[in-house]
């Protein structure tokens, strides 16, 4: 640990951490109180290219500033980091930016549109010294430290089938985020990563090939999604990802000796059971606020011992499913204009 991390780790031991908000919209309400259930933590500054939006936003949830420019945020010195809640066509240049600026971020899913994108901001990440992580909070929900026990105990054997859902019915509307490809829109992107980045929880590998299918809709974007990944050892993941249909959204993972269930919707998941020749068993967690209170203080952990990524949430496993998606989008055929 370099002079500069032990400062910062010093610094941010004495104080309550506070947390600036990169694009106030519909995500970032759920984060912000998500906030006020973490310890030690507040809401600070809220940046919005509309400031109106900043104010409002700001008013509700009590934070201190509202800014029009997301470089007046990055640039408050009692901004402690940052979270980034827009469009994911926007996220590379934010996060970048925040990191240059020696700021860490907590960025959401995904940490970009593509891999190449991914590795210019770990690599910036690492050459600043700065914390990057992905924020997939599903991944540090209460109910998944049970999934992890029963796993790692065998009680269902080697897992053998994953499949999964995510798919619910968005309203028509050609010019919501969904729908458009220039803010790259469409299922794989925004709901078909959980899909992925639990499977690759579970497995802790990268599959050795898939098969791909799609439908793109009129503006361009993949409105379903089906993916079956196959691995050496012969185990099979399967999801799909849809913004036409409701779907199950359970998790469940097979297993030589028994199942488990993560309940819909897996991604919000408080609940699973566990099926097996010993034993029948539903556990519930809920989580204290809306749940992202788990990766915001495991983001603030790290930030605070002056890490650059989180041991639950790595660099590598997001590059993986980062990488993945890039393969599954060239194999349906879907490109975004900016690219």
């Amino acid at each position: 640990m370099n002079s500069n991390r032990v400062k910062r780790e010093i610094n941010m031991q004495k104080k309550v951490f506070r947390w600036g908000i990169i694009g106030p919209g519909r995500i970032a309400h759920r984060f912000a109180q998500g906030i006020k259930a973490a310890v030690d933590a507040e809401l600070y500054a809220v940046a919005s290219r509309d400031v109106a939006r900043s104010r409002v936003f700001a008013r509700n949830y009590g934070a201190e500033k509202a800014y029009a420019s997301y470089v007046d945020l990055l640039e408050d010195s009692k901004v402690d980091a940052v979270y980034i809640a827009t469009p994911h066509c926007f996220h590379f240049d934010q996060a970048l930016m925040a990191l240059e600026a020696g700021k860490p971020v907590l960025c959401e899913k995904p940490l970009t549109v593509n891999a190449a994108q991914t590795r210019i901001l770990m690599k910036t990440a690492n050459l600043k010294g700065v914390f990057l992580m992905e924020a997939l909070w599903t991944r540090f929900l209460p109910i998944y430290e049970d999934v992890r026990r029963w796993l790692e105990g065998g009680s269902i054997g080697r897992p053998q089938l994953l499949t999964s859902t995510f798919g619910f019915r968005a309203p028509l509307n050609y010019e919501d985020r969904l729908y458009n490809a220039d803010l790259a829109g469409g299922a794989l992107l925004d709901i078909g990563v959980y899909n992925l980045a639990i499977t690759q929880w579970v497995l802790g590998r990268n599959a050795q090939y898939f098969s791909a299918h799609s439908h793109i809709g009129k503006t361009g974007v993949d409105e379903l999604t089906s993916v079956d990944l196959f691995y050496e050892d012969g185990t099979a993941s399967q999801f799909t990802c849809t913004i036409k249909a409701d779907t199950e959204n359970d998790f469940n993972i097979y297993g030589e000796e028994g199942r488990i269930r993560i309940h819909p919707p897996f991604w919000d998941a408080t609940k699973a059971t566990l099926t097996s020749k010993n034993e029948s068993l539903t556990v519930e967690k809920p989580y204290i606020e809306t749940g992202f209170e788990y990766e915001i203080e495991e983001a603030m952990r790290c930030i605070r011992l002056g890490e650059i990524e989180s041991p639950k949430m790595t660099h590598a496993q997001t590059l993986a499913t980062m990488t993945l998606m890039d393969k599954i989008r060239t194999a349906i055929g879907l490109k975004y204009p900016f690219e």
